[in-house]
């Protein structure tokens, strides 16, 4: 399912109906989805859950007050696939690991995937081992960016930066050098957000 095919409006509704059901376990009623966004009447809470049935987002059981269910929880999940080397860069196959579940990043992106980070490199730019980052898929990054790159088969994940008319990928620990960006090095995507599991 691809939410750009959502209005701003009809995002915030829905995910106001997963926080619901994911964090109280009931449906919110339609009265109480219109008191929430402040909207003046009925018919307009059911115009937008009327949209969301048919993009195929949520169902709805006639004669029930709290008959809203979610199609497709996957909607809210971002694909983990695989691991990249905070430090020397390593082999990096793209296999899907799994599914990191945000509930505060409700609406990715559909080209944004997450990774897990090995070694330390970027440590004093906060991203430490075994973290996740979520990488947006781009071949382009800006200097200061933190970027996932390709040398061959091998991942990366270093800030990208320029000295003169060179560029480096470069390490944020001092015991870790430069890497100057080559013909055989390509940034495969420009990193969104760090997550932590403290469990």
């Amino acid at each position: 399912m691809d939410t750009n095919t959502l209005t701003d409006k009809q995002k915030d509704v829905l995910k106001f109906i997963y926080e619901q059901i994911r964090f109280k376990q009931l449906a919110p009623t339609v009265r109480e989805i219109g008191e929430h966004f402040g909207f003046s009447s009925t018919g307009t809470v059911r115009d937008h859950l009327s949209a969301l049935v048919k993009k195929g987002y949520i169902r709805i059981q006639e004669g029930k007050s709290r008959a809203i269910e979610l199609v497709k929880e996957a909607l809210f999940q971002i694909p983990v696939l695989g691991r990249v080397q905070a430090g020397m860069p390593v082999y990096a196959a793209e296999d899907l690991l799994g599914y990191l579940n945000l509930d505060r990043f409700v609406f990715p992106e559909p080209d944004v995937f997450a990774l897990r980070v090995r070694g330390q490199s970027m440590k004093d730019a906060g991203i430490m081992e075994n973290d996740f980052v979520l990488v947006r898929k781009q071949e382009h990054a800006q200097p200061g960016d933190i970027v996932v790159a390709l040398a061959g088969e091998e991942a990366t994940i270093k800030r990208l930066a320029r000295r003169g008319s060179d560029f480096f990928l470069d390490p944020s620990n001092p015991d870790f050098s430069p890497i100057p960006m080559s013909a055989d090095i390509s940034i495969i995507g420009k990193v969104l957000q760090v997550v932590r599991d403290y469990s």
